[in-house]
This record gives structure tokens, C-alpha cells and sequence, in this order.
């Protein structure tokens, strides 16, 4: 009958269970590294069984061959004598070729479970496992590889990571630094010390391109070495060393030899310069320069990303410096114009006035008629009364009385003040959206309402004054201020040289907003000016954009610049 399978496969079960019982592969499987007495002990005694049960069954076996019974006693001591030399001999070559390799491979493991990579399994020649100890060790070894590769590039990019931190730390303080300067002298002085505590450098200075040469702006502690070529205010572009590599964006390394005096002795101390460019986009502004000790030459070397970045910091300042004072001075020459032209436009003309009327006061006093005289002196003293009248309302004007809460409120501030200083009843109907303009917009709307109220006060004769502030969300605003005064029907000149027409400035100041004031008047039934313009200005191409009314400007007397 055939042996059943499943019977098979639960013998060998029971068997490996009772030899893990016997102690013989805890032992080697055991925690504790210094395994092998116990090892050996369960191999001896397992042995020393099978061998005595495999004595036993031979010895009887071979009993009844044996008819004296000292020939019998003989070769059982013969039996066991070669039983115990198998058992030691099958030891030995166990403790040879399984457990001793076994050994080394569990303290191998061990230590380089303990973080020991460097250890290794002893290979001997000829044993059964030498092989297997080769490729474990070239497995430790590549192991010990690839750990030390992981800890170099961690290290560099901890490295990196440090540099760069300080690199934005540094690029931070500059900007700051700058941000806080308040003109260019200020500026390159707190950029050079900054750069020189950086780069640890003993000097530098600053040069600009100005007339296809290098000018001398700034320097900082450049007293401190001989009196060569650094300290010259005008060098050429194309006398400086690598110029065209400066051009290019690149740092430009100098090696000389500095000469000192100590005392009795000469020495020459190492300094090298630096150059970087001072770049705006893709535009060379000038150049900087380190003096730094040769020595530090390495260090420096692997901040070049570091100095370009402050190089191009320092350009932005640089430009962003000058066009603030371009635009300053710009700012500062549109701002006289404005006065000479409102001085021209109201009080010049007064006092040209006021000439005129000197010279027939001149010609009166000739004709001895008192009464004409006095009539002249009624003219020049209201004609001077009107100079000082034009004056302070040009002053108020020069305030500019936008109010920090807007323009709404400065209108009101206007509206109120305009009540107490006349006899005119002024109405104001607001329906403003909640926008906030421009302050350049806003200044332009005060005025244009100021002018003409004060234009209304001086010549219209009116007793009431509308004004009307209108706007939506889309953007489009709509100023009218009307009077019941005297109105005009056509142009007229006036018969005093003094006056001019206002409507010029305000039809100026309406197209510095982008948009236009349409005057409406008739006699006897007063006159309307209406100002329109949108924010944002709409471009003329677009489809949605409908054109402005064209001005209409009605040139009349009863019109002037306060």
C-alpha cells in the first residue's frame, strides 16, 4: 500500500516540532550572540542517540554470529569505540562547515545591525560557505558605499541649504537696507558696507557709467592703500581691465600686491579685487569693487550667484533712484508752470490793470479835475482790493484742500465757505458713488469747481448756485454747476485789460483726466458748466467706448479766473 502524502507532510511536521523542542534550533535562532556551547551540546547529544540506537540495532543483529560470548563482549566495545569516534568525528566537521560559518554570519549580522558597516565575515579557503561570505562582504561593502554617498550629499545639501539661506538673509537686509535710503548717497553708502561685512573685504567702491567712463561715486575704506588707478574719478570703458566681460554680466577677479610700511620693514600683502557688474536689465550701470585679502580669493569664489544678485539689487536701486529724482524734478517743473500760469492768467493781469490805470491817473492829475481824480483812486483802490482778492483765492488754491477723507468732503468744506464769505444760496445734490479717485483726479475736479464758483461770485450777479456730483460703478462721472446770473448770449471783450478768460485752465485741467466741460449760457437765464470724464479711461478702440462730448467753450465777460 502506498504511503499517503498528507500522512507524510504531518510526520515531518511532528518531527521538526520535536527538534525545535530538543533545543537544537532555538539555540541557533536564540537573541543571544554566544550561541554555540548550546549549539553543540544538542548536536552531541542527538548524535550520541542515533549512533547508540544504530549500535544497538547492529549489535543485534550481529549477535547470533557470535557462539562465545567474549568474542560478543569484543565487538560490542569495538561497536562502541567507532561510535564514538563517528559521533566525534561527525562534530567536528558540523562545528567546521555549519556552525562556526553560522557564527560569524550572526555577529556579522549584529554589527551591522548596530550601525558597524565596516564589518566584515571571515572567508576561508576551501570551506563550504566561502562564497557566500565573499558576497555578503561586497553586499556590506556596497552597503557602506551607499551610506557614506547619503551622508555626503546630505551634508552638501545641508551645505547648500545654509548658503542659501544666508544668501536671502543677506539679499533681505540689502533691500531693506535700500528701501530705507533716502538718496543715492545714502543708498551706495549703506550698500558698501554691506557688501564689505559680506564678503569680508577690507574696501570697495562704486563706479557709474557716465560719458563712456567709470566715475568714482563712492568709496569705502579705499584711504587705506596706495593712491593708484582705484582712487581715480574718471577711468574710460575701454581702459578698464575686462570691461567687455562686465558688459556680459560675468565677475572680473584682479590679483596685485599691495605695498606696506611697518615700521622699518617692507612687506607686500596680497589683495585681490573683485568687480561686479551693476546690472538693470540686461543693462550695465556701472560696477562695483571688493578688495579683499588673497586668501579669502576661495571663499569668495563660491559666491559669485551670491554677488550677482546683490549687483542686480543694487542696479534696480540704483535706477529706480534716479528715475524718482527724474520724476521729482519733473514733477517740480510742471508744478511752476501751473503757478506761472494761474499768476499770469488772474493776478499779472490784474496788476497790468492797475499800470493802466496809473497812467490815466497821470493824465488826470495834468486836467486838475478833482472829481475825475477821485473817480481813478475809486478805480485803482478796487482794482487793488480785487489784486489782494485774487491772491488769497490763488493761495487757497495752491493748499490744495483735498480732505484725507475725500473729495466729497473737501466739496462740502467748499460749499460752506463759499455761504459765509457771499450772499449767494449754493444747493449741493450728491449722487457719487462710493469710488475712491485718484488724488490727481480729485484735485482736477476741486478746481475746476472752485474756478467756477469763483468766476460765479465775482461776475454773474447770481443769487442761487447748483452743483450737482453724479457718477456710476461703470466709471463715468458727470460734474454741473449752474447759476441764475446774467448769462451771455456771444462773445464780448471785456473793457478791462486785466481780466482774462478762465476757461482755458479749466479745459486743461479737464483733458489731464481725459475728459471735457461743455459751458451752456443765455442771457438773462444763467449759465451751466457741466464736466464729463470716466475712470479708468477707456481706450479709443474700444468697441464699448462712446466719445466724450466735444467742449464748447462760450467766451463771455461774466467768465474770468478768479
Amino acid at each position: 500500500m502506498a504511503d499517503n502524502p498528507i500522512t507524510q507532510k504531518n510526520s515531518l511536521a511532528e518531527w521538526m516540532r520535536k527538534l525545535r523542542q530538543s533545543g537544537f534550533v532555538q539555540s541557533i535562532d536564540g537573541d543571544d550572540p554566544d550561541f554555540a556551547c548550546g549549539a553543540r551540546i544538542s548536536v552531541f547529544i542527538l548524535l550520541g542517540v542515533l549512533t547508540s540506537l544504530f549500535l544497538l540495532l547492529l549489535f543485534n543483529l550481529l549477535f547470533p554470529l557470535f557462539s562465545d560470548p567474549n568474542s560478543a563482549r569484543n565487538a560490542l566495545l569495538v561497536l562502541i569505540v567507532a561510535g564514538l569516534a563517528t559521533v566525534l568525528l561527525l562534530l567536528y566537521v558540523f562545528q567546521r562547515d555549519f556552525l562556526q560559518p553560522l557564527m560569524h554570519l550572526r555577529r556579522w549580522v549584529h554589527l551591522m545591525r548596530g550601525g558597524n558597516l565596516q564589518a566584515q565575515i571571515p572567508v576561508v579557503e576551501g570551506a563550504k560557505f566561502a562564497d557566500l561570505a565573499e558576497d555578503l562582504n561586497v553586499v556590506g561593502s556596497m552597503l557602506r558605499r551607499l551610506s557614506q554617498d547619503a551622508d555626503d550629499q546630505l551634508q552638501e545639501h545641508t551645505r547648500h541649504i545654509t548658503r542659501k539661506t544666508r544668501s536671502l538673509q543677506i539679499l533681505y537686509d540689502l533691500a531693506a537696507s535700500i528701501n530705507y535710503s533716502r538718496d543715492m548717497g545714502q543708498l551706495l553708502t549703506t550698500f558698501l558696507h554691506t557688501v564689505c561685512d559680506v564678503a569680508n573685504a577690507q574696501a570697495a567702491s562704486v563706479r557709474l557709467v557716465e560719458d563712456d567712463a567709470f566715475r568714482l561715486i563712492k568709496a569705502c575704506g579705499l584711504e587705506k592703500f596706495n593712491a593708484d588707478t582705484s582712487l581715480d574719478p574718471l577711468i574710460p570703458l575701454d581702459d578698464y581691465p575686462c570691461c567687455d566681460a562686465l558688459r556680459d554680466g560675468k565677475i572680473v577677479w584682479h590679483e596685485r600686491f599691495e605695498r606696506e610700511d611697518n615700521g622699518a620693514a617692507k612687506a607686500f600683502n596680497p589683495i585681490g579685487i573683485v568687480s561686479v557688474p551693476l546690472t538693470y536689465h540686461d543693462k550695465m550701470l556701472g560696477v562695483f569693487n571688493l578688495y579683499a585679502d588673497l586668501r579669502n580669493f576661495e571663499r569668495l569664489e563660491e559666491m559669485d550667484s551670491l554677488l550677482l544678485s546683490i549687483g542686480q539689487h543694487c542696479g534696480m536701486a540704483i535706477e529706480k533712484t534716479r528715475l524718482d529724482a527724474e520724476a521729482h524734478r519733473l514733477n517740480i517743473i510742471e508744478e511752476r508752470e501751473h503757478i506761472s500760469h494761474e499768476l499770469h492768467d488772474s493776478l499779472a493781469q490784474t496788476l497790468v490793470s492797475l499800470r493802466f490805470q496809473m497812467r490815466v491817473l497821470d493824465e488826470t492829475f495834468e486836467s486838475e479835475d478833482k472829481a475825475s481824480i477821485r473817480d481813478q483812486f475809486e478805480r485803482i483802490e478796487n482794482t487793488v482790493d480785487e489784486a489782494n482778492t485774487e491772491l488769497r483765492e490763488l493761495i487757497t488754491h495752491f493748499r490744495a484742500p483735498i480732505d484725507k477723507r475725500g473729495m466729497m468732503v473737501a466739496v462740502r468744506q467748499i460749499v460752506r465757505r463759499y455761504q459765509e464769505e457771499t450772499s449767494i444760496s449754493i444747493f449741493l445734490q450728491q449722487e457719487w458713488p462710493d469710488i475712491t479717485l485718484p488724488g490727481r483726479v480729485e484735485i482736477q475736479v476741486l478746481r475746476i469747481i472752485q474756478e467756477t464758483l469763483a468766476n460765479i461770485r465775482k461776475h454773474s450777479e447770481a443769487h442761487a448756485v447748483r452743483i450737482i456730483l453724479r457718477g456710476n460703478i461703470e466709471g463715468q462721472f458727470y460734474v454741473l454747476v449752474e447759476d441764475d446770473g446774467n448769462g451771455f448770449d456771444q462773445p464780448a471783450q471785456s473793457d478791462n485789460p486785466g481780466e482774462h478768460l478762465g476757461l482755458g485752465i479749466m479745459r486743461e485741467r479737464a483733458q489731464k483726466i481725459g475728459g471735457a466741460i461743455t459751458i451752456d449760457s443765455e442771457p438773462g437765464e444763467g449759465t451751466r458748466v457741466v464736466l464729463t470724464f470716466r475712470h479708468p479711461p477707456k481706450s479709443s478702440d474700444d468697441p464699448l467706448h462712446t466719445p466724450l462730448p466735444q467742449v464748447t467753450l462760450h467766451e463771455h465777460n461774466s467768465w474770468h479766473t478768479a
